[in-house]
């Protein structure tokens, strides 16, 4: 048992698993979020990001996974590595619709692995460099995964969605997408504190993942509303003020609140989001349905 957890997460009794999916997208319009151009982006953002960032931590997790010895943390890696994998999948298909439906995102992808490798490659380095860059690589993983169980938190309990009409099969693939983050909250932080455990080097990690994570997304996001030709005139900044005002997606200033929570020294993730929300959640999507008849 990992220890240094509070007794709430040492008496849960979740097994992490990769779930079999399955997404119909066929009759899915390219802008399934009717009438916003911008958030439309911005959640696209997603399916050209992910399958690589994503692919990326689950080599990363891979090769921690011998430093590893407690039976439930190394359980729970596996697990997290396999859903991490699934969803790679999963957006990796829709982007595949998208250029099946003529839009160009080629040169998005090409550049976001680049930076991914970069970023997040071993680059062949051995010894105590290759030691000191895999614990860099988990703590930085370990903070974008809890930007990314908030966000989860937030897709599942953001009704203006439903409200507004967004295309079901895309919003299915963004709350099953946000329940697994959210169940899995925990895994790529212990994974990083039972292997490290430096909170100097969390501290750190957290300010680049969080500056890193916003500066591709937002940038990305902005030269994909540049070629959306279902876009507006308006410039890309007070169209992402709209879509942060209408809740089509979460604002900056939300996400910069839940910084100061992850530095807090006695900070961990079991005490965020409410983990009931995201297995029910998982035991009714669609797409999981699906895959099991």
């Amino acid at each position: 048992m990992t220890t240094g957890v509070p007794a709430t997460y040492r008496d849960e009794a979740l097994a992490i698993t990769a779930r079999n999916v399955r997404f119909d997208w066929a009759g899915v319009p390219v802008q399934y979020i009717p009438g916003d151009a911008y958030a439309t982006q911005f959640w696209n953002v997603m399916h050209l990001v992910l399958p690589e960032g994503e692919r990326a931590m689950a080599d990363v997790f891979a090769r921690a996974l011998p430093l590893v010895d407690d039976p439930r943390l190394h359980e729970e890696v596996v697990g997290f590595v396999g859903q991490e994998a699934t969803h790679a999948g999963a957006h990796e298909s829709f982007r595949r619709y998208l250029q099946a439906h003529d839009v160009d995102v080629a040169a998005h992808v090409s550049r976001i692995e680049y930076i991914v490798g970069q970023v997040f490659g071993d680059h062949g380095l051995t010894g105590r460099a290759g030691r000191f860059w895999l614990r860099e690589r988990l703590g930085l993983y370990a903070a974008a995964e809890h930007f990314t169980a908030v966000v989860g938190e937030w897709l599942l309990d953001n009704e203006p969605f439903d409200r507004r009409g967004v295309d079901p099969t895309m919003l299915d693939l963004l709350r099953w997408h946000g329940a697994e983050e959210l169940e899995h909250r925990n895994v790529a932080y212990d994974a990083f504190q039972y292997v490290d455990g430096s909170y100097a080097r969390r501290v750190r990690t957290a300010f680049v993942a969080f500056a890193g994570l916003a500066t591709l997304w937002f940038s990305t996001t902005a030269r994909l509303y540049r070629d959306d030709p279902g876009r507006t005139r308006r410039w890309w900044p007070l169209a992402y003020l709209g879509s942060a005002r209408t809740s089509m997606i979460p604002s900056l200033t939300f996400l910069a609140k839940q910084i100061p929570p992850y530095l807090h020294p006695r900070f961990h993730p079991s005490s965020m989001g409410d983990i009931g929300k995201a297995v029910r959640y998982l035991a009714q999507s669609p797409a999981a349905r699906a895959a099991q008849s």
